[in-house]
């Protein structure tokens, strides 16, 4: 059985109306990661980098799937193999549009985590200074979000699918952020055919067997339609 691992970035998001790092006039443009995605930003001001997470939560509970995701959750369903997703991203459009088991290697914007016990829930709208967590009461909610320095989510999990799948594609990655950028050799290594599939050529291009571009959702259901077909 034919197993097909998938990482998504930013990327593939941008087309449903959610910006990237780079993008001017963003939420991001508007911040240092310094102070809105880091631990120590949270420590020195709660106030701001909840509601900078308040203000992107809302932005994403708005945003709808694109013909991106839709591609990918119709693979998901009627590919004869296994297909494993893997998202940089911390929106929820992948299962907005249908598809399943998605690991969020830097947590998700509809989750809160208790920085004090470690226990999640599903995060309100609006999230205030000092939430209290529903387990333990200490006044220590935070975004579910993998800051800058943290470990992201799933390591091992995604470790063991790229040791073991037949086709890799990075789609719509900078290839900047590691561990994710790293993922293309970890999946070579081990016999994988890879692709890339993004807007511009990413920083690890040269690694890529094959590579598509143009926008996600022109190039993706394209690259399914001809997976789905074979």
């Amino acid at each position: 059985m034919e197993k097909i691992v998938i990482l998504t970035g930013a990327g593939i998001s941008a087309e449903s109306g959610l910006g990237t790092f780079r993008d001017e006039g963003g939420l991001w443009a508007q911040h240092r990661i310094e102070d809105v995605a880091t631990p120590e930003g949270f420590a020195r001001d709660p106030a701001l980098v909840q509601e900078f997470y308040n203000m992107r939560r809302i932005q994403a509970a708005e945003a709808r799937p694109n013909a991106a995701h839709a591609a990918l959750a119709e693979l998901q369903r009627t590919f004869p193999g296994e297909v494993v997703i893997v998202t940089q991203n911390v929106d929820d459009l992948h299962e907005k549009a249908g598809a399943t088991g998605v690991l969020h290697m830097h947590g998700q914007l509809d989750q809160a985590l208790c920085a004090a016990c470690g226990h999640r829930w599903r995060a309100p709208m609006r999230m205030a200074k000092g939430e209290p967590c529903p387990a333990c009461q200490n006044p220590t909610a935070r975004p579910d979000i993998v800051w800058f320095g943290e470990m992201p989510y799933y390591m091992d999990q995604i470790f063991d699918h790229l040791m073991n799948a037949d086709i890799f594609a990075a789609i719509g990655t900078s290839g900047q952020v590691y561990p994710a950028a790293g993922f293309v050799q970890e999946a070579s290594a081990a016999g994988a055919r890879t692709i890339e599939l993004n807007l511009a050529p990413s920083a690890v291009v040269s690694q890529f067997d094959d590579t598509r571009f143009g926008p996600a959702t022109r190039t993706v259901p394209a690259w399914v339609a001809e997976l789905l077909a074979r």
